[in-house]
């Protein structure tokens, strides 16, 4: 693939450093003195009106005089100079500037100069990184345009900060504790570069092994996830945010209401793969931890320590930091009963007894390590009279190294067990001076385990689908609705939707008397429900509009009055269409939830689940998550609430039929998924019992479709492409069918490279690989559908489904063109399978907005090349090596 857009931004090898000055005090002078103090080995040209020298390296007014050619602008000058200067920056050819000053968020000319900037740089393809911001660093390359003035280390982690202040205030901390960079890059207002192109950089960036992030806010949610994500399937990231209570969901449902300001960049984050922390501290330690590849396979602690005061506390800790004490399997008890003394604390936390020697501490770790119901253990020695903290030290190291279980070490007390810590700084183990903050890392690393499991989940839009939804009736009913000028659909339309998509409905008819109402209950079989319908009234309840149970005529028509002058009381411009009638649905053992739909401003549809009824908002027990959903999802999102431990089994309630709730919010997130115009939507309640689900209530909220948006593109994460499934024929007759890669297709890809030839497999991967590792085997079925594509060509067999080939492409960074690569197994070559896969992905690549495709070829690969022929791509000889040839097709 090309160098990557921003490589002219993060590695340039010439600069020009507008605004270069010797004044003191001034931006131009501690940027450029930054510069020439860095031993960056690229060359700097100082631009400067007024001097014809600075720093002792001769200037020149404009960056148009300056002979070489220029990769970088720093501007150091004030925002009126910043027009010409960035005209001056395109006729020159430079690709990337850094706008290294501070200016007003506020002033109304100094936006305006800002805007007129921008959209010269876009003329001249010119990327902008800021305003507002503190600079940029590479420190392992020597490279500061910054004003920051203390010392910054080389390292392998990069930190991103839309903060400057922030920015500097990490950069002081992490100093203090010896942590070096390979980038930190200041953000700013991110005008033009934003947080999803520099992730993009820096997954490609082989300086970088970890990622940090400060986010405020961010501009485009779509670009953020799918970098975000890509990032997180290489290295770990880790991401602190301000501005939590700032930016509140808005809307009219319950589902609006209940989630709070944070909720939604949570579920985001989660969903991408990543570890949200909440200090500086936790930031850079969550950050070492993770780099040293530090994992855990659950959230189950085990601790051990002799001293029952201090495992008592350890354990309150793990209580509030949610953290699960592991409960020890029959054969770790049996052999801590024969192997400790008898009154230690016979559960966990393990107490050994205050005297215990560093044999003892070692057996007792040992079985917890070896336990299946531990996932990692927590060592805390306190040094009493008889033990020997030092050689209880090196046996847990030993322990360690052994052990893919990770071990959190805290000795308490100072002077005493100083040597101790020491060699665990040496041996780089995990310790902390306190167990709590063992435990929170503890903690953070489950969590992040959690997230890299949520990460692997692509979800198809139809996934769980014994029967296709009926669109046309849905998109009917909404659109019915919007032609009315309404956005709110009424209670009748609302669960006409619902049961388009399949999912069990109370049916509702409308009655505008009270004798169509006497006639429907009867209809219908009393006992029956009597609802206000009015699309100006949400919530039914709160205007008296709900009467249940009524078992014969003279009570409707008492309820039936009764409702319509309630409703006229309390709200007198509502518009009321009638009374609806529906059965009323008796179930001894029912549970009430709720699922719903809320719209985010960044990151778009969000679907949440909890406890129904009435009083949700006081209840205040939801789980969100962002679609597209799967049966892992959907799970996840069951067990985070109070109300999912009571679905099952409990006391004289029998479990209830929780195949059925899972079917219902698949098919929630496939109605988000398809419908781009349902903004937010209510089922409250949904009743669940052990013979199955149905929503007794719902509405439903929409919007206008905007002009121009791609499929799915209201979305912040692409689902599985379903559209795409397609069957096709070969020449000799075979039917074969075409889909996009999925994460389960892991084994199916390596069994389909390890039958690959020698010549095929040099000819993919222009290497004599047997298998594919385990990066990328990840790199090739966990893909983010809006950047990439890959469609195999399966068919089935005696032993299932086989793969006969695939072709795949990774889109530019530029948006505008991919690179694309095509593999056939051996077996399966000569039946006319490249020519028809090769197709289907220019349809991929088109559907996409690409305009062009290229690839690399051996020179050597005359069946490759012939067909590329075929395909109208142009085949030319490699500028750098002639034993490659470049193909391209414009699509």
């Amino acid at each position: 693939m090309r160098p990557h857009y921003l490589t002219s931004l993060f590695s340039p090898r010439n600069v020009a450093v507008v605004g270069a000055s010797d004044t003191p005090g001034s931006i131009g002078q501690a940027v450029f003195a930054n510069l020439l103090a860095g031993n960056f080995q690229g060359k700097l040209f100082p631009v400067n009106l007024n001097h014809k020298v600075v720093g002792g390296i001769p200037a020149v007014p404009s960056v148009r005089l300056i002979e070489p050619a220029i990769d970088m602008a720093v501007v150091c000058t004030a925002i009126r100079t910043l027009p010409a200067i960035i005209k001056d920056c395109g006729k020159k050819g430079i690709k990337a500037v850094l706008l290294a000053k501070e200016f007003s968020d506020s002033e109304q000319l100094e936006r305006e100069i800002l805007n007129e900037s921008v959209s010269i740089a876009r003329h001249y393809g010119i990327r902008v990184l800021g305003p507002n911001v503190l600079g940029l660093m590479r420190p392992v390359a020597g490279f500061n345009a910054t004003n920051y003035t203390s010392k910054v280390r080389p390292g392998n982690m990069a930190l991103v900060s839309q903060s400057s202040a922030l920015c500097t205030a990490m950069l002081d901390w992490a100093d203090s504790k010896g942590i070096g960079f390979s980038s930190v890059i200041s953000v700013g207002e991110a005008l033009d570069v934003d947080f999803g192109e520099i992730l993009d950089y820096l997954v490609a960036d082989n300086f970088t092994q970890g990622i940090l992030l400060h986010v405020h806010h961010i501009h485009h949610a779509r670009r953020f996830m799918s970098a975000l994500r890509a990032a997180a399937r290489t290295k770990p990231v880790v991401v602190i945010k301000s501005g939590r209570y700032q930016d509140d969901v808005t809307g009219v449902t319950h589902s609006s209401n209940l989630i709070e300001s944070g909720d939604v960049f949570d579920a985001a984050l989660s969903r991408a793969g990543v570890l949200r922390v909440s200090s500086i501290a936790q930031l850079f330690t969550a950050a070492k931890v993770l780099a040293a590849n530090f994992r855990v396979g659950g959230k189950r602690l085990a601790i051990v320590t002799n001293g029952i005061g201090p495992g008592v506390l350890a354990a309150d800790s793990a209580y509030t930091n949610g953290v699960e004490l592991a409960k020890l399997s029959e054969t770790t008890m049996e052999l801590l009963n024969n192997a400790l003394p008898r009154n230690w604390s016979h559960g966990n936390p393990i107490d050994l007894i205050g005297d215990a020697s560093p044999v003892r501490f070692r057996t007792a770790v040992k079985a917890c390590i070896d336990d299946p119901n531990v996932d990692g253990v927590l060592v805390i020695f306190t040094p009493q009279a008889g033990t020997d903290h030092l050689t209880t030290a090196q046996l847990m190291i030993g322990l360690q190294r052994e052990s893919s279980k990770p071990m959190f070490l805290s000795w308490l007390g100072d002077a005493k067990v100083s040597e101790s810590r020491d060699l665990f700084s040496k041996a780089k183990c995990a310790h902390f001076r306190a167990p709590e903050y063992g435990i929170e890392v503890f903690r953070n690393l489950a969590s992040y385990h959690h997230n890299q499991q949520l990460l692997l989940q692509t979800p198809s839009p139809l996934e769980g689908k014994r029967e296709a939804p009926d669109l046309s009736r849905a998109r009917a009913a909404i659109a019915g609705a919007m032609a009315e000028g309404r956005t709110v659909l009424s209670e009748r339309e609302s669960k006409e939707v619902l049961a388009a998509f399949r999912i069990p409905v109370n049916p509702t008819l409308l009655a505008r008397t009270e004798d169509e109402a006497v006639a429907l209950a009867e209809q219908i079989h009393y006992p029956v429900v009597l609802k206000i319908d009015s699309p100006d009234i949400i919530y039914k309840s709160d205007v008296g509009g709900v009467e249940l149970n009524i078992s014969n005529e003279a009570t409707l028509r008492a309820a039936f009055q009764g409702i319509l002058e309630r409703a006229r009381q309390a709200m007198p411009e509502a518009r009321i269409d009638g009374i609806s009638v529906q059965p009323m649905r008796k179930r001894r053992f029912a549970r009430e939830v709720m699922v719903g739909v809320t719209h985010d401003s960044s990151f778009g549809p969000v679907i949440t689940f909890g406890a129904g009824g009435i009083a949700v908002e006081v209840m205040h027990d939801r789980a969100l998550s962002l679609p597209p959903l799967n049966q892992y999802l959907v799970g996840s999102m069951i067990r985070k609430t109070r109300i999912g431990q009571l679905l099952g089994a409990f006391k004289n309630l029998p479990a209830v039929d929780m195949d059925e709730l899972v079917d219902v919010l698949l098919h929630v997130s496939e109605m988000v998924c398809e419908l781009p115009e349902l903004r937010e939507m209510d089922i409250n309640p949904l009743v669940a019992d052990e013979k199955g689900v149905i929503a007794l209530d719902a509405r439903i909220i929409v919007e206008p479709l905007k002009p121009d948006v791609k499929r799915y593109g209201h979305m912040a994460i692409m689902p599985y492409p379903m559209h795409m499934v397609r069957s096709a024929t070969l020449t000799d007759g075979m039917k074969v069918t075409i889909r996009p890669v999925r994460p389960e297709d892991a084994e199916m890809q390596q069994e389909f490279v390890r039958t690959l030839s020698d010549e095929s497999r040099y000819n993919r991967y222009m290497s004599s690989i047997k298998q594919l590792s385990q990066t990328m085997l990840v790199r090739f079925t966990q893909l983010d559908y809006d950047r990439e594509m890959a469609l195999a060509m399966t068919c089935e067999t005696e032993n299932g489904e086989e793969q006969q080939a695939v072709a795949r492409f990774i889109t530019d960074p530029d948006n505008e063109g991919c690179e694309f690569a095509l593999e056939v197994a051996d077996k399966w070559q000569g039946k006319g399978i490249g020519y028809i896969l090769m197709n289907a992905l220019f349809d991929a690549a088109r559907e996409q907005g690409l305009t062009v495709m290229r690839g690399e070829v051996l020179a050597g690969n005359k069946g490759m090349l012939k067909l590329m022929h075929k395909l109208g791509f142009t085949v030319e000889t490699h500028p750098e090596d002639r034993a490659l040839t470049i193909v391209t097709k414009i699509l």
